[in-house]
């Protein structure tokens, strides 16, 4: 039991380390270059985050992340 929270929460950690990089590389994932990210531009690089979780994180429902938007959805979650 001891060894399966053990590596549950090492894959969490590594999750979350996904992510916090993931954040400090918007503008290269910025593919075309407009200054925000579609669903596709940060699935190529973050495949696991679905519609669901893009969609919320996109405050203005523009259809597309800004950098502010982009780090939310990037941020550790609270424990």
């Amino acid at each position: 039991m001891k060894k399966i929270i053990l590596s549950s929460l090492v894959v969490l950690g590594l999750s979350t380390a996904a992510f916090a990089q993931a954040g400090a590389d918007f503008s290269a994932l910025d593919a075309d270059g407009n200054g925000e990210l579609n669903l596709a531009e940060v699935q190529a690089s973050m495949p696991d985050v679905t519609a669901e979780q893009f969609a919320a994180a996109d405050a203005d429902a523009n259809g597309e992340l800004s950098a502010d938007e982009f780090a939310k959805l990037t941020e550790a979650p609270a424990q």
